[in-house]
């Protein structure tokens, strides 16, 4: 099997399966003895900014260039800083036509410029992820809610 560096980028409402979607792909890299590590958006950008406070950004973004894939969830469901941005940045540039994300996001790619607060910094760094990858949209309402949204409208036709 030939590796290709791709990128795939799952697009939905909050509850569509993104996240399911992209746990069921990290177990299919297992498989194959692919190195792979979870993290949330929020989290990555907790740690790098700590990396960075400390002095130590360039080995937390060595570490996080060694997996073949790296599965960044929820961008975009807290805004950005723009030294965040920077750092995120500076991570997918790294991993370029080198390694693989996986990122899930309910940002529409319209809306990423106005997320990172620097729509040329977004727009780089969408030339960079977009580049070799996959856009997948969910479309849909949350399969967590799907239940209570039905019980609401059967309560509604009968009143």
């Amino acid at each position: 099997m030939t590796y290709r560096h791709e990128n795939i980028l799952f697009i939905g409402s909050p509850g569509v399966g993104k996240t399911h979607l992209s746990i069921v792909l990290r177990l299919g890299c297992i498989k194959n003895e692919k190195s792979t590590y979870f993290i949330h958006c929020s989290e990555l950008i907790e740690q790098l900014t700590k990396a960075a406070k400390d002095n130590k950004l360039e080995g937390k973004l060595r570490f996080l260039n060694r997996y073949a894939v790296l599965i960044i969830d929820e961008v975009g469901f807290i805004p950005f800083s723009p030294e965040a941005a920077n750092y995120l940045f500076q991570l997918i540039s790294r991993r370029y036509e080198k390694k693989s994300l996986i990122i899930t996001t309910n940002k529409p790619i319209s809306q990423w410029g106005e997320m990172f607060g620097d729509p040329a910094l977004a727009n780089a760094l969408l030339d960079r992820l977009l580049h070799h990858s996959k856009v997948i949209k969910i479309p849909g309402r949350s399969y967590r809610t799907k239940d209570l949204v039905s019980e609401l409208e059967e309560r509604r036709r009968e009143s």
